[in-house]
């Protein structure tokens, strides 16, 4: 059935479309449609087990159009990562700067809460699930690949934190608390990203579905290790064999 409309006097006729030219037809989203399949397969199959040809499959594209807007797999890995990860790290500096500005002495419950905040946000959505357990493998996938993104993504609102919480833990030397901030990432990415295996060993007791308990016990946990007694300032190492040797021999003569 053809429109009645005629075109305005002085202006051509707008020509349909055609679906085989392998571009996006009018306003589209293809582009983040394909982020969006590509994030979930990532995050299901790692880098190495995720094709093109599937992201296209799912998208119902073709594998051109993907290299068209991306280039290559790695690049289109990357775009997948920095579109969340970067707002994550935005996110985090957001919270911790309205921290700040509500008191000076900003305290380490509420630094640790928000930075879990933004990354407990994204549970809510099948995507950000998935970029959940991308993230949660991200260590196994090619250092080339991995590094990078990690460092562009989060290296200045870690270094931000790390400060808030040396800020807030004035006697923990430096040490501990990188060892923690580190493990502290660890404990959050397992505990959001593998909810089944709590619910199998709690028999059901622990909800990791529910946000509230999830924050709860993150918190507490979190904040009970960055709080514990310090290894950082331990007794030193003994010393080598000949060392101890030739001080005994001193203490004899």
């Amino acid at each position: 059935m053809t429109s009645s409309k005629k075109p305005s006097p002085g202006k051509p006729a707008i020509a349909r479309p055609r679906r085989n030219l392998g571009r996006p037809v009018g306003v589209s989203n293809v582009r983040e449609e394909i982020l969006d399949a590509a994030e979930i397969d990532f995050g299901d199959r790692g880098y190495a087990g995720t094709s093109l040809r599937e992201i296209a499959t799912a998208t119902n594209v073709t594998q051109a159009l993907i290299t068209y807007y991306f280039g290559s797999k790695q690049q289109l890995f990357e775009q997948v990562f920095l579109r969340r990860a970067l707002h994550i790290s935005s996110e985090r500096m957001r919270l911790l700067d309205e921290l700040r500005q509500r008191s000076p002495a900003v305290g380490l419950r509420d630094i640790v809460r928000t930075f879990l905040l933004p990354m407990l946000d994204l549970r809510k959505t099948r995507g950000g699930r998935a970029f959940i357990r991308l993230h949660a493998r991200l260590h196994t996938e090619p250092p080339e690949i991995s590094y990078p993104l990690r460092s562009q993504a989060y290296d200045a609102s870690m270094r931000a934190y790390i400060d808030a919480i040396q800020q807030a833990l004035p006697k923990v030397a430096a040490i501990d608390v990188y060892w923690r901030v580190t493990l502290m990432v660890g404990a959050y990415l397992y505990a959001f990203s593998d909810a089944h295996r709590l619910e199998v060993l709690s028999a059901g007791q622990c909800n990791p579905n529910d946000d509230d308990e999830l924050q709860a016990q993150l918190v507490n946990f979190i904040v009970g290790g960055l709080q514990a007694e310090g290894a950082g300032a331990a007794a030193p190492q003994a010393a080598p064999a000949p060392a101890r040797k030739a001080a005994a021999k001193r203490k004899r003569a």
